[in-house]
């Protein structure tokens, strides 16, 4: 089943074109990459999807349920706010500032969504909490604020923040530009621990290695449309020109 579809998606700023015709599908579990150059569209894609953008024209669906779609005058229409609500819930979003309440502690920003939207039991959110923090390698920093913490237990927190909202597919934009080589490591290294728990993954990343070994199909943006897509052997070993030059930086991974 696709969990998620976006057809023939555009949106442009201030007349400029950013996302021109991209239509994608992510099915359950399933892991996808998208990678291309800074400017490409990548993270409007994501933000589009997301509802942090409102599209220009296309159509957005969710576990076969429609968020938004072009009438047939072409105006973007968005599904009502009840329905919208019940579709967000489908997914969880990982920025790459962490975007962490800094007066909350980390379990609160962990359990506050949960418990006051979502109007889950208090106790078993807790207990999922727990849970997520210990898979996530940070079972001593429960009370714990977001300035007492390095880059990278915040991206972990922000993480466990977006798994306790139960989602179906979760994205991640760039989830480690704003870490240093070592943070980057770590923070990569939880999610591929993400797999086994068969949530679908779509990441927006510049980190080569870690798409070519995580994903089950990559996607390669470029210009605001989609230049190639496939699994990550097929598109690392591209004989597209656009694909190549891009991929050249990253030599050394294709050995």
């Amino acid at each position: 089943m696709k969990l998620l579809e976006m057809n023939h998606v555009r949106k442009s700023f201030d007349g400029i074109s950013v996302i021109k015709d991209i239509s994608i599908s992510v099915g359950e579990g399933e892991i996808v990459s998208i990678i291309g150059p800074s400017g490409s569209g990548k993270s409007t894609l994501l933000r589009c999807a997301t509802m942090l953008e409102t599209m220009d024209s296309g159509d957005l669906i969710y576990m076969g349920e429609r968020a938004a779609w072009s009438d047939e005058a072409g105006k973007m229409v968005y599904a009502p706010k009840k329905d919208l609500k019940r579709i967000r819930e489908n997914y969880g979003l990982v920025f790459q500032n962490f975007n962490l309440f800094p007066h909350f502690s980390v379990m609160k920003n962990i359990t506050d969504a949960p418990v006051l939207v979502q109007k889950r039991n208090k106790e078993e959110v807790y207990q999922t909490g727990r849970e997520l923090l210990k898979k996530m390698g940070l079972e001593d920093k429960e009370n714990a604020y977001p300035c007492q913490l390095s880059g990278g237990q915040c991206q972990r927190v922000a993480i466990a923040r977006a798994l306790a909202l139960n989602p179906k597919i979760l994205f991640f934009d760039e989830p480690t530009s704003a870490l240093d080589p070592e943070l980057t490591g770590e923070v990569l290294k939880v999610i591929k621990s993400l797999a086994d728990l068969h949530i679908a993954m779509v990441i927006v990343t510049h980190e080569m290695a870690f798409a070519r070994d995580i994903s089950d199909r990559v996607i390669f943006m470029a210009d605001g449309v989609i230049v190639e897509e496939g699994a990550p052997e097929m598109v690392f070993a591209s004989d597209n020109e656009r694909t190549k030059s891009f991929l050249g930086r990253y030599g050394e991974l294709l050995q």
